[in-house]
């Protein structure tokens, strides 16, 4: 039996200093997380690593081209090299990108989430559904998008991208984006927001786009669609069909109030918001999807987190690799990521 080939892989400088602190422990955490679901545990652990002075995380696998492709979606990686004594021979990553990367960056607002953490949240979620679909696009749900950064995510992944927000100005603020984003970049598609109501009482808006990756692919009918509703997020039933949707992904609220407008203000603590939202959100998640969901562990401690997720039906991944993805934003915010998934 040869040896295992050792790797190195480059991880990228977040702009965010905090982040960046993190990045590093954050990288490992993912690593493992999608050694563990899709690569069978065939990846060694992960161990951060200097070479020329240079930081890396060091790893021994014997990959297959399929496993490159799964190694190029980790949300940090910028650069893979196979170790050879000294020497450190360039892999090349095979990139999922669908879209220029300025779809996710061009947007800025306060409170933006960094888009490296976005990108690490869903990769942790979709790779934890039983069973992906291997012959359409993924489905996946953001009920509480705000202005987009991770519905972005989804549709530059290839995928179809879903999400609501009670929010009217982040509703308008990411349609208009979209739109002008879409129109700059000269791809085939169709944009545009309509009243949505049920049951003859007006729900909210919808903003529904459908795009063409190619000319060929619009051609063909392969367009990919962006749907963002505007209304209470306690109202996703009523969007979208049960057992629908193939991963749940919420950045969840980090202060103390959030949740439907009422008289002005918000109304709802987070973890009660929670509480609320995560069954319905559970309903649209088809047998063996996956939700993950990040939050503040300053308004909800991990046991809390847990006990919603138990309480509507989900079955929480709570060991290895899940365990280690706690970190510091700053000094209000301490977040974690919890991840589930909808039974068979």
């Amino acid at each position: 039996m040869g040896r295992v080939p050792s790797y190195a892989l480059l991880v990228h400088p977040s702009a965010n200093r905090v982040y960046a602190l993190a990045s590093q422990a954050l990288t490992v955490a993912e690593l493992g997380v999608l050694s563990a679901t899709r690569l069978g545990e065939r990846l060694g652990e992960a161990e951060p690593t200097r070479i020329a002075g240079v930081p890396y995380l060091s790893f021994d696998a014997d990959l297959t081209s399929d496993d490159l492709e799964l190694i190029g979606d980790i949300s940090t990686a910028m650069g893979l090299f196979e170790r050879d004594g000294a020497a450190l021979k360039p892999v090349e990553l095979p990139r999922r990108d669908c879209f220029d990367d300025d779809l996710l960056t061009i947007l800025k607002y306060q409170g933006k989430t960094n888009e490296l953490f976005t990108k690490m949240l869903l990769n942790v979620t979709v790779w934890s559904i039983v069973s992906p679909p291997d012959d359409r696009p993924l489905h996946v749900l953001d009920p509480m998008c705000g202005r987009g950064t991770t519905l972005n995510q989804v549709l530059m992944n290839g995928w179809h991208a879903a999400g609501l927000d009670v929010d009217a100005r982040d509703f308008d603020a990411y349609a208009a984006f979209l739109k002008s984003w879409l129109q700059l970049k000269r791809l085939k598609h169709t944009a545009e927001t309509t009243p949505l109501r049920r049951e003859g009482a007006k729900l909210g808006r919808r903003f529904r786009a459908e795009i063409g990756v190619t000319k060929d692919d619009w051609k063909a009918g392969r367009a990919l669609t962006l749907d963002y509703v505007n209304a209470d997020t306690i109202h996703t039933r009523a969007v979208h069909r049960a057992a629908s949707i193939d991963a749940v992904v919420v950045d969840a609220p980090y202060g103390v109030q959030h949740g439907s407008r009422s008289g002005g203000r918000l109304a709802r603590s987070p973890l009660d918001l929670l509480r609320e939202a995560v069954p319905v959100w559970a309903e649209v998640l088809r047998p063996g999807g996956a939700m993950g969901i990040a939050w503040n562990t300053h308004v909800a401690d991990r046991s809390e987190a847990l006990a919603v997720l138990q309480s509507a039906g989900l079955e929480p991944l709570d060991e290895g690799p899940y365990r280690a993805l706690e970190h510091r934003v700053d000094q209000a915010i301490q977040r974690d990521v919890l991840v589930a998934r909808r039974p068979d």
